[in-house]
């Protein structure tokens, strides 16, 4: 891992100080030094539902729309009920346990119960 931070503009982590400046190597953007990277703390992230209510690990939700699961012929049904969620980082802010199996899902097709 670099001592540097990720590039803001491709977020990649490949980068290098050159003088007062830091330049990612993948896209050549390059930055000052001393402007600060905004800080990747997940345990201040807020995930917000469909309705704009804040979530907590350990919520029960509650699907807005069918969902198609990649790479299977398996659909997750409006109305499915999703107990005890774990927030996590990432693209997908939600992972959780139902019958068809676990899976990651955006918070945006949620509803907190």
């Amino acid at each position: 891992m670099s001592p540097f931070p990720a590039c803001p503009l491709c977020a990649m982590e490949n980068t290098y100080a050159d003088a007062d400046r830091v330049i990612c190597a993948d896209c050549g953007h390059e930055w000052p030094a001393s402007e600060a990277a905004p800080a990747d703390d997940e345990t201040n992230a807020v995930v917000k539902d469909a309705n704009g209510n804040v979530l907590a690990n350990g919520n029960s939700v509650v699907l807005i729309k069918d969902l198609k699961v990649k790479g299977s012929s398996i659909t997750l049904k409006v109305g499915s009920k999703v107990e005890s969620i774990r927030l996590v980082g990432g693209d997908h802010e939600v992972d959780c346990k139902m019958d068809a199996g676990s899976f990651m899902l955006k918070a945006c097709y949620l509803k907190k119960v």
